[in-house]
C-alpha cells in the first residue's frame, strides 16, 4: 500500500511541475472563426466617444477604426484576456461598450486590425499577426484613420 501510495505522490508531483511547461501559444483568448451571421452589437460613435473616457485622442480614433471593421474584429482575440475576466468573446466586444478605450491592448489590436485589413490581409492572417505579438509594435500616438 505504501509503495501505491509513494507512486501516486511522484505522479501528482510530476502532473503539478508539467503544468508551468504547458505550451502558452495554444491559450488563445476567445474569438470566432467565421465572420457573423448576424448584425452586431453596433461600437460606440459620435457623442458616445466624448468624456473622461476620451481624454486623448487616440481613443477616439481606436474606435472609429474598430467602427470600420466591425466583422473583421469580430473574428479576433483579444490578448487582455477580457474574455476571462468581463466574458468578451472577441475583439469586438471590447468596443461595444468602454472597455476599449481603457486598454491600450484592446486598441493597439483594434489599430493593427484596421490597418491590415486595409492592406488586404484576410481575418486568419490579422489573427496570425495578433497570435505573433504584431499589434504590440502599434505607436498609439500616432495612429490614424
Amino acid at each position: 500500500m505504501r509503495k501505491f501510495l509513494g507512486l501516486m505522490a511522484v505522479m501528482a508531483a510530476s502532473l503539478v511541475a508539467s503544468a508551468q511547461f504547458s505550451d502558452p501559444a495554444k491559450d488563445i483568448p476567445a474569438y470566432n472563426s467565421q465572420a457573423p451571421h448576424a448584425p452586431l452589437p453596433p461600437v460606440l460613435s459620435g457623442k458616445q466617444l466624448t468624456g473622461v473616457y476620451f481624454s486623448h485622442p487616440y481613443q477616439v480614433t481606436a474606435y472609429k477604426m474598430a467602427a470600420q471593421v466591425p466583422g473583421v474584429l469580430f473574428q479576433q482575440p483579444c490578448y487582455c484576456r477580457c474574455d476571462r475576466g468581463m466574458g468578451h468573446n472577441s475583439l469586438h466586444s471590447c468596443f461595444e461598450g468602454l472597455h476599449g478605450a481603457e486598454c491600450s491592448t484592446c486598441m493597439k489590436e483594434a489599430a493593427y486590425t484596421y490597418r491590415e485589413t486595409k492592406r488586404g490581409r484576410s481575418a486568419a492572417q490579422i489573427r496570425a499577426g495578433i497570435e505573433r505579438g504584431e499589434f504590440e509594435s502599434i505607436d498609439l500616438e500616432h495612429i490614424a484613420l
